[in-house]
């Protein structure tokens, strides 16, 4: 499951859950703090240890990314992209609660207890949505736009990794990323590009091409909008990838950048 639903928006699993369990890990810790008026509680160092994390997650990412994010250096301020590296943040937290806990001999407790919880929490979470996402490509009937013709999905690029785009003409998002996410097509003639428009017809999105001068090698029409709640995805736009065996490789659902869509696509074709 990529997004949750919410009215006409669409929160997105991952940080949402890095939220929660932050949450329960600094009030936990908090309410196992020794009390005394006015005094520090230990949950402020588990919210020291959660930005601590994310910076160096973002950082390792980033470093073993260099390749992709050279051309653009600041799109490494794009912290929207999802590309984080979870091993290294963890350490990184971690390091920091010990290193406090060394030194502050009373929180101890309070800080194992805290860190323990937001961890159990975050790591079951992941799990459960790992868990829930889609084994490899959906069996559902779409339509090819060029041929008006139905086929089934995994038969429109098989044996090749493949970048499936849910997008629509009225999402402001997937118009600003389909001219990136055109080029990248181009760019990695090895990979299957899918764009799968969600619920409009194939005047509309023959004229939204032609207006913005996309060429696109394979654009297909989900009339019905079934593919998305196939996906665990109740937004857009929503990029999801599968290596060359149709296996579910990862998700991203939000506006992409060329770097991080590189970094995606160099690890598909790694597996």
């Amino acid at each position: 499951m990529t997004s949750i639903p919410l009215g006409p928006l669409a929160l997105p699993t991952a940080p949402l859950l890095v939220l929660v369990a932050s949450l329960l890990a600094t009030w936990l810790a908090d309410r196992w703090t020794a009390p005394a008026p006015g005094a520090r509680r230990a949950g402020g160092v588990l919210t020291q240890a959660v930005l601590l994390a994310l910076l160096a997650a973002r950082l390792a990412h980033v470093l073993q990314h260099a390749d992709a994010y050279g051309a653009e250096p600041l799109l490494v301020l794009d912290l929207r992209d999802g590309g984080w590296h979870a091993a290294a943040g963890v350490a990184a937290g971690l390091g920091w609660v010990a290193r406090q806990a060394w030194r502050q001999a009373a929180w101890r407790r309070a800080l194992g207890a805290g860190t323990a919880a937001g961890l159990a929490l975050w790591g079951a979470g992941s799990a459960a949505l790992q868990a829930l996402a889609p084994g490899a490509l959906p069996d559902l009937a779409v339509t090819e736009l060029a041929s008006g013709q139905p086929v089934a999905l995994p038969a429109v690029a098989p044996g090749r990794p493949v970048v499936l785009n849910l997008w629509a003409t009225w999402c402001g998002p997937c118009r600003r990323e389909m001219p990136m996410l055109a080029a990248a097509q181009a760019r990695h003639p090895g990979v299957a590009f899918v764009f799968v428009n969600q619920g409009e017809s194939a005047d509309t999105v023959r004229r939204h091409l032609a207006t913005e001068g996309l060429a696109l090698d394979r654009v297909l029409l989900d009339r019905p909008s079934a593919l998305g709640p196939a996906l665990g995805s109740g937004g857009l736009p929503t990029t999801v990838f599968f290596d060359a065996q149709g296996r579910h490789a990862g998700a991203h659902m939000g506006l992409l950048n060329r770097a991080a869509l590189d970094a995606r696509v160099q690890a598909l074709q790694a597996r």
